[in-house]
Parts: C-alpha cells; sequence; structure tokens
C-alpha cells in the first residue's frame, strides 16, 4: 500500500507540473515572439508600397469606391433575388388556354390566348422585318450584353435635346426580361430586377432564342401577342409574307401598340412606321433608296371593328379564369363575364377627360378605378391611361397606400365596439412610440364626436381609436371586410400607411352598400366549352356571402359617410337627386389622391398618383378623384330604379349647424317629397319647355268668368250655382 505522506515521491509528482507549466509558458511566448518577427518582416516589406501626398488621397479615394461598389453591389444582388426565383418556374411554357370572352349582354368584347402564334421559327420571319424591329427597338441587340450603356447614353443625349422622351435606354433583352418575370411598374427596384435577369437571359439563351422570344411574346394590340398573331389579326396573312410596309408598320407597335394600332388609327400608324423605316436607313441596314417604296406605298389594315376592348379587365378575368379552370376537360372555353361595355366606356371616359384637363396642373399622370354592382357584380376596372403604353393593371395589381379612405375600417370596429356616432373622442395632440400624427389643417378641436372627425377628415380620433381598441382588431375587420393585403399593426395604420390595392377597397366598401354582408365581387358569371356546356356557373357554384359586420354598425356607417359629400371633404362628389356615401383620402406628400363611394346601386373606388411614386402638386382626394367619381357615378345612375343607402332612414342634411333653419314639412303636403320617390334634376329640354309654357301663361288675356264677384280690395270672387261665394285663387309671383 502506497503512503501518500512519503516527502521523495510528492516532490517528484509537483516536478513534473513544474515541467508542463514551464512548457506551456515557453510555447506561448515563442509562439508570440515568432508572430511578431513575420509582422515585422511584413511590415517592412509593405513599407516599400507607401505613398505619400496626392497618391495617397487617390489610393484612400480608390478604396473607399471600392468599398462603396462592393457595398452596393450587395445591396444590389439583394434586391434581385427574390426576382431570381422567379427563373425556377417553368417561365418558357405558354398558357393553352383559348378563351372568347363575352360582356353581360352576351356579346363578344374580347379574347386572349387563342390570339398568341408563336409557331413561326426566327429563320422564316423575313429579314426587312428583323431589321425594322432591331433598327427601332435595340439597334446594338448583337454587340451588348444584356444592357446596352452606349444605348443608354445615345437615348439620354436624343431626349435631352428633345427636351421629352423620344427614346428608350431598354434593350430588348431587358424588355423580355420585364414580359417574362416583371411588371410594368415603374420603380427603382424592378428596374434593378430587370437588369440582373437581363444578364441571366444572356448568359442562359442565345441572342436568336431571346428574340424570338420577345418577337413571340410582346403585346401587339388587338388583344393579339406576338408578331405572327399580330400578321393575322392586321393584314390577314403570314408573317413571312408581309411586305417592308406591312414590318414596318408592325414594327412600329412596339412602342404603343393602342395608339399605333391600324384599325383604330391608321393615319398615326403609317406615321410611326415612316419613323421606322427612317430608323432603318439610320441605323444603315437599309438605303433610302430601298425604302422608298414602302413610304410612297403605305401598308393598310384588313377592316375590323374599331371600338376598343377592355384589356384592363380582360387580363383580370383571364386571371380568373386559369384559376377556375385547372380541372376542366378543356381549355378552349366561352367565358360570359360581368363587364358592362357603356358602363366601362362611361369609366374610361370620366378618367381621361380629367386627366387630359388637369393632368399637367395637378402633376398626376396615371389613374385607375374599379366599378362593382350591388350583388358583386364587376362592372368596369380602368388599370391605366393607355394600355397599349403599359399592360400594369394599377387597379388590381398596384398597392397604393389609401391615407383616409382607410378610416371607415376603423370606425366600424369602433361601431361593433360599443361606440356610437355621437360618442365623443379628444381631438388632441397624442405621440405613440415617438410619432405624433397632425390634423390635415394643423389644429386640433378639442372634444368631437365620431361623425364630425369622419367627415372632416381628422387624423388624431381614429388614431386614439385605435389605441384605445388595439390595432390588430382593426386589422381583423379590414380583413374580412376584402382587404387581402397585409396589414402593419403599426401606430399610423388608422391613417391609411399600408399599400391596398384599388379593387380591395372597392370590395371593402361594398359591404356598406349590401347591408354588412359580404361583396360577392366576382367578374365571371358563366363558363362553357365550344358546345355550350357549361362548366361553371356563378349562382349555382359559387358561395353565397356571408354576414360580416352588424346592422347597428352597417346603418351608423352609412349615416356617418352620407355627410362626406354634403359639408364634409368629398363636397365635390356630391351628386343631384341621388343619396351618396364615401371617403376621401390623401397621402403624405401628396402622393396618392382617393375617393371611394357608393350608392344603394354601385361602389367605385378610384385613385389618382404617378407611378414612379413623385408627389402631385397637392392633389387630394376631394379634388380630382370626387370631381372623376361624380362624372361617373351621374352616368351610371341614369334611367335606372335608384336603390335607397341600407339603413339610411333620413335625408342628407347641408350641414349640422344649419339644421334648426330646415322648415319642417308635415306628410303629405304639396311641397313633402312623396314617400319611394326621389327629386331628379330637369334636363335643359324640360326646362325650355316649362319656361316656354310659363312665358305663354303670362302672356295670355285675362279670362273673364260669369258670375265673378268684385271685392273691396279690386279682387274676384266666384259664386257657385248655389249661391255660395268662394275666394278665387289668385297665382303668386
Amino acid at each position: 500500500m502506497s503512503d501518500p505522506f512519503n516527502p521523495q515521491k510528492k516532490s517528484k509528482g509537483w516536478s513534473k507540473l513544474m515541467e508542463v507549466d514551464s512548457w506551456i509558458d515557453s510555447s506561448i511566448y515563442n509562439m508570440f515572439a515568432s508572430a511578431g518577427d513575420r509582422w515585422e518582416i511584413i511590415t517592412v516589406f509593405f513599407r516599400r508600397f507607401r505613398v505619400y501626398g496626392f497618391k495617397k488621397f487617390m489610393v484612400e479615394l480608390a478604396c473607399e469606391g471600392l468599398t462603396i461598389g462592393l457595398a452596393g453591389f450587395v445591396l444590389l444582388l439583394a434586391l434581385a433575388l427574390p426576382a431570381f426565383e422567379e427563373t425556377e418556374k417553368d417561365w418558357r411554357s405558354q398558357d393553352d388556354f383559348s378563351v372568347v370572352f363575352l360582356d353581360r349582354f352576351g356579346n363578344e368584347v374580347g379574347r386572349r390566348g387563342i390570339l398568341h402564334n408563336d409557331a413561326e421559327p426566327i429563320d422564316s420571319l423575313p429579314d426587312h422585318f428583323i431589321k425594322a424591329v432591331l433598327a427601332t427597338e435595340d439597334r446594338r441587340f448583337f454587340e451588348h450584353f444584356g444592357i446596352d450603356p452606349l444605348g443608354l447614353a445615345r437615348a439620354m443625349i436624343e431626349n435631352a435635346k428633345a427636351k421629352s422622351v423620344v427614346q428608350g435606354g431598354s434593350t430588348i433583352t431587358q424588355q423580355l426580361a420585364k414580359n417574362l418575370f416583371l411588371t410594368n411598374e415603374r420603380t427603382l427596384e424592378r428596374k434593378i430586377k430587370e437588369a440582373f435577369l437581363s444578364i441571366w437571359l444572356e448568359f442562359n439563351l442565345s441572342k436568336k432564342e431571346i428574340l424570338k422570344l420577345y418577337l413571340d411574346r410582346a403585346y401587339m394590340g388587338g388583344g393579339a401577342f406576338g408578331a405572327a398573331a399580330a400578321s393575322e389579326f392586321y393584314f390577314s396573312k403570314n408573317i413571312k409574307d408581309v411586305s417592308l410596309a406591312e414590318a414596318a408598320m408592325l414594327a412600329g407597335l412596339y412602342k404603343a401598340p393602342t395608339k399605333y394600332a391600324p384599325h383604330i388609327n391608321l393615319p398615326a400608324a403609317r406615321a410611326r412606321a415612316n419613323d421606322v423605316l427612317t430608323n432603318m436607313v439610320q441605323a444603315e441596314f437599309m438605303t433610302e433608296g430601298q425604302v422608298i417604296s414602302a413610304r410612297r406605298n403605305p401598308a393598310t389594315a384588313v377592316e375590323r371593328d374599331s371600338k376598343e376592348t377592355p384589356d384592363y379587365f380582360l387580363d383580370w378575368a383571364y386571371g380568373e379564369v386559369k384559376k377556375m379552370a385547372v380541372g376542366f376537360p378543356t381549355r378552349s372555353l366561352i367565358v360570359r363575364t360581368t363587364i358592362d361595355p357603356g358602363l366601362q366606356r362611361a369609366a374610361d371616359d370620366a378618367i381621361e377627360s380629367h386627366l387630359r384637363l388637369f393632368g399637367e396642373v395637378k402633376g398626376v399622370s396615371q389613374a385607375s378605378m374599379v366599378v362593382i354592382e350591388n350583388g358583386g357584380a364587376v362592372r368596369a376596372i380602368v388599370g391605366g391611361r393607355d394600355y397599349g403604353a403599359s399592360q400594369f393593371n394599377r387597379a388590381t395589381t398596384a398597392r397604393r397606400q389609401p391615407g383616409s379612405s382607410f378610416k371607415p375600417f376603423v370606425y366600424t370596429t369602433a361601431m361593433e365596439n360599443g361606440f356610437t356616432p355621437t360618442s365623443i373622442v379628444p381631438d388632441a395632440p397624442i405621440t405613440i412610440r415617438g410619432w405624433s400624427p397632425r390634423n390635415y389643417n394643423g389644429r386640433y378641436s378639442g372634444r368631437i364626436n365620431l361623425t364630425r372627425a369622419l367627415v372632416k377628415s381628422v387624423n388624431v380620433v381614429p388614431v386614439r381609436l385605435g389605441a384605445m381598441m388595439g390595432r390588430k382588431i382593426i386589422v381583423e375587420t379590414a380583413h374580412k371586410m376584402g382587404i387581402d393585403s397585409p396589414l402593419l399593426p403599426n401606430p399610423s395604420m388608422p391613417l391609411g400607411s399600408n399599400d391596398v390595392t384599388v379593387m380591395e377597397m372597392a370590395t371593402g366598401y361594398g359591404v356598406f352598400m349590401s347591408a354588412g354582408f359580404q361583396t360577392g365581387k366576382h367578374g365571371i358569371v358563366q363558363i362553357t366549352d365550344s358546345t355550350g356546356n357549361i362548366l361553371y356557373d356563378y349562382i349555382k357554384d359559387a358561395p353565397r356571402p356571408k354576414k360580416i359586420i352588424s346592422d347597428k354598425a352597417i346603418a351608423d356607417l352609412n349615416l356617418m359617410l352620407s355627410q362626406v359629400p354634403v359639408w364634409g371633404t368629398g363636397r365635390r362628389s356630391a351628386l343631384d337627386g341621388i343619396v351618396s356615401a364615401g371617403k376621401t383620402g390623401t397621402t403624405s406628400a401628396y402622393k396618392d389622391a382617393w375617393f371611394v363611394g357608393y350608392t344603394g346601386n354601385y361602389v367605385a373606388a378610384i385613385w389618382y398618383g404617378n407611378d414612379n411614386f413623385l408627389p402631385t402638386r397637392r392633389l387630394t382626394g376631394g379634388n380630382l378623384p370626387a370631381m372623376t367619381w361624380k362624372k361617373f357615378m351621374t352616368y351610371a345612375h341614369q334611367n335606372i330604379e335608384i336603390r335607397p343607402i341600407p339603413f339610411l332612414k333620413e335625408p342628407r342634411i347641408a350641414s349640422k349647424r344649419k339644421r334648426s333653419n330646415v322648415r319642417k314639412l308635415a306628410p303629405g303636403s304639396a311641397e313633402a317629397p312623396i314617400s319611394g320617390f326621389r327629386q331628379r334634376p330637369l334636363s335643359n329640354a324640360t326646362r325650355k319647355v316649362l319656361q316656354n309654357i310659363e312665358e305663354s301663361l303670362r302672356s295670355a288675356k285675362k279670362l273673364q268668368i260669369p258670375g265673378d264677384v268684385a271685392n273691396v280690395d279690386g279682387s274676384k270672387n266666384i259664386q257657385t250655382a248655389s249661391g255660395e261665394i268662394l275666394p278665387k285663387p289668385v297665382t303668386s309671383q
């Protein structure tokens, strides 16, 4: 047995521990000493490259530039990664649906799918057509790598000389990337994605493949996609047989297919074709002598119906059909839609006329609109000012801040949680997480009821309501009413800081028109195959709308919102003789202007703004949007039965302050309105007839009636056969 108290063994053990400790200390010391020597050698070596003075400044500048450039590249790559996800899909395949669209009355209004044709290989296309396209769209197509810095610089110089946009800097590859993967929304993020995808296309496809895809996928007007389909539509001939003049006209369509479509505006199409021929000469693809014949004998399109197709509506409806037709036994479909051609034309005219008259003054270039009838049928969609210039649907795809037009969702939530239109809430400064909302006029009103707060669009009150009730419950209400876009419950959410679509806003307000039921938004009534077999019927197959908001809340909101056109921010929207309701919306820096309103018949949502998010010239929702809404609704309510707004029992009044001055009329009196009827404005012809009758009566000779009895004041009495004397009625003038 070992003795633990043996001093010799204890000394030997401690000696080994000391040796290990000494080895560790020595190793660490030697390692750091060696590293120091090596660092000194490296430092001495690099001292040879040390620069001073101006050279040092340039080196530092280059290093900073490299650092910033690397950071920028990482940022651009991060922005482009979502776009690259699109390349993982089967983007080469085409939808093989062949859809004929009918309007609500059964008349054909357009087609999708059937006019697409990419059967012709690129080598079989006429040489003069290829040259016409390249000379106009991208002269250096076979030289650049997807992005053309020289072409961009040339376009900038030409635009600066002309003081307007006369040339574009996008290459054919960039345009193809936009057509395949992106939208036409004009944002910096989209342009960055477009640039990266262009380079990706150049690495993965040959030049011929890129050009072929571009010629096959571009919209050419008249519902035709691709050069081959356009040739059949405009000239009734195969693309291989088009002449130089016809090729120039087709090549001119890429810039603005709706504007230069020959079946709509032949003079404009010929002028554009002449510009294409000039481009071919300037690019040295042809000589002036070779194009002189085409100039003297311009192309003529075959006879077509010149009416414009509702392309924005058809694009949206086509997307809906593709979702519904996944399990159908056939892909050749006839679809009856809800579109009303008359209302669609009225919506287009209301938008275009106001943009043409006031767009430049107000600094606004785009607008969109959605019209839904009571019952959920979508009657009209305006997705932008010119479908040929931009197929991006601003009504169904673009998300913009709704501003104060979002407030009714806040007040609906309040009415569902015990508040009333007369509930008092302080209009006083409030700060939430360092953010302090302000009213539009910069002033506060103190204690104010909810009706006045909504009608006058007070900002502080809905923010307070959100803080009192909880903003998440407001989000739930908005989603329940039809807002599908994600909503962040931040402090500014009650003021409409989240992005939504015009379609969503029209759907949400439709709940007020529908007495608290879901709007039941739909654009497809029936789908049949080519032999008439019904594949889908809305009445039978669609779920019935559910009751989502209580009668009390709807009654309160309809009463409150009906005051907005009378003495609130939407006075320009007031209809003559028809009760309406709605709300204006204006975002910060005047980037977006909205008016969403409804009657008992229709709800319409209207947005004005700029694609590049530039601010307008102080455009508010009570201005152009409200004026546009009134113009459209005045037309829409002609010669139809006016339906009352649900639960709105009493007529609108001029103002709460003037209510005491309104003379009450006994029911059934001559001046009291007859129940069930609404006063309608008289036409100019009717007024003229009535004026002529009045003048004739005034100028007529006095009729002498036998038995007249003179009074002391000179007036006449009438003596009846029984001898009773009655006073003769006197007409006041």
